[in-house]
Formats: structure tokens, C-alpha cells, sequence
């Protein structure tokens, strides 16, 4: 297996007219793993570096929302810490959009939008940060860099993206998890072949701002958190 470049083979999930209970099933076990292993802690952790203040209110957009179980995940946390969030999700995906709204129907802070997430933008309107989780790698180079100049073009405090880092060991381990644990045939097969669409340093750096403002870290499990704030 080659992991020194970076996989370019469609994942099941970007395929056309998937079942929708398929869809669902691969959404709720996606929400699991991201549960288990820290992906929705990672995103957390970005959002907290933003030093959110309890006197105003902040507008959040998550890009490739999915099933919008991280826009759930902040708005419980800014719920106990007094902070008042509005909370948009953006998927081109219709039936992912009415999943997630389903799922965020409690939560009133939370919209969600079907659409390109390039139509959101109005010239008085801007949102305080943009984020994306376990989105990038299914993109390839060029859209990423159209995908953080806007990010960076479109935020008042900065944005962050959250996704995987190419690693055998990293696909070994999620391809055993989800045979053993799946019954979905979308996780069975999208899980591995994720990671070998993610991205090693100093390509995710390549497509990122240069500046001092950005930090490109590792964090656990497997995954690269790029933050950048605006002066």
C-alpha cells in the first residue's frame, strides 16, 4: 500500500443517488467514530482558541456540515458556558441536510443550508469563523486553495479545518475497527480510503496561508488542526 501519495479515488459518499437509509446509518456511525476518537473534541478544541466572550454573539459556519453532529457538539458547550452562537451548516447534499435537521431540532442557534457554500456570502454579512471537519480530503489541491481563500477572504476572527493525516498506521487500524464494528458498507469502505486521501505536513501546509498567524498541529487520533486567526 502506498501512502507516500495521496489517494484520488472517489469515496462512496460522493457518489450520486445514495440510499437514504444507507446515508443515515453511515451518517449516525460517523458521528460515532468522530465520538470515540476525538474528532468532535478536536473541533472543540479550535474553537476555544477563539477566546469566545459571553457580551456578544458569534456566527459559526461549518462546511460539509454532514449530519451537523459538530454544530450540535459546540452549541452543548456554549450552552453551559453562557455564550450566545449562531450556528450555520452548509452540505450540498439534500438528504444529509434533513438528517442534521432532525438532529438540531432543539437547538434553535442551529440553521442549516442546502447549497455550494460559495453562494452564502453577501457583502454585509461575514461570518466570525468558518470551519470545516473531515471535508478537505475529499477535495483535490486546487479546490482546497479556492476552499481557504475563501475561508480566509470571508471570516472576522479566522477559521480552522480539522481532517485526517495519511498514515499505515492510521489505516490499518480504522479498516479494522470498521469490519469488525460496521454495519455500514459506506464506513467499511470510505473509513480507509479517507485516509489515504488525507494529507501528510507539508502538503495541508502547502494549501494553507503562509503567515504567523497559522498553527498546524497534530492531534489525536490521526488528524491535522490548522488554525489561522486574523491579526
Amino acid at each position: 500500500m502506498n501512502f507516500i501519495q495521496r489517494s484520488y479515488e472517489l469515496e462512496l459518499l460522493d457518489q450520486e443517488n445514495i440510499h437514504k437509509q444507507d446515508l443515515y446509518q453511515n451518517l449516525i456511525e460517523l458521528n460515532t467514530i468522530n465520538s470515540l476518537l476525538g474528532g468532535h473534541a478536536v473541533t472543540l478544541k479550535a474553537i476555544k482558541s477563539f477566546q469566545l466572550q459571553s457580551n456578544k454573539t458569534y456566527r459559526i459556519l461549518d462546511i460539509g456540515c454532514g449530519g451537523g453532529d459538530n454544530l450540535i457538539y459546540i452549541a452543548k458547550w456554549a450552552r453551559k458556558n453562557n455564550l450566545s452562537l449562531q450556528l450555520i451548516g452548509v452540505d450540498l447534499k439534500k438528504d444529509c441536510i434533513e438528517f442534521a435537521q432532525d438532529r438540531c431540532k432543539d437547538y434553535p442557534e442551529i440553521s442549516l443550508i442546502e447549497s455550494d457554500y460559495r453562494l452564502l456570502i453577501h457583502e454585509t454579512q461575514k461570518y466570525d469563523v468558518i470551519f470545516s471537519a473531515l471535508f478537505c480530503h475529499h477535495f483535490k489541491e486546487h479546490d482546497l486553495q479556492e476552499l481557504m481563500a475563501f475561508k480566509k477572504e470571508n471570516s472576522t476572527l479566522g477559521f480552522f479545518i480539522n481532517d485526517l493525516h495519511r498514515t499505515a498506521l492510521a489505516y490499518y487500524s480504522i479498516s479494522w475497527l470498521t469490519q469488525l464494528f460496521s454495519k455500514s458498507y459506506l464506513v467499511k469502505n470510505d473509513a480507509r480510503l479517507s485516509v489515504k486521501r488525507g494529507f501528510i505536513k507539508n502538503e495541508l501546509a502547502a494549501l494553507l496561508p503562509k503567515s504567523k498567524q497559522l498553527s498546524l498541529n497534530w492531534v489525536w487520533a490521526f488528524r491535522w488542526l490548522a488554525i489561522y486567526k486574523h491579526p
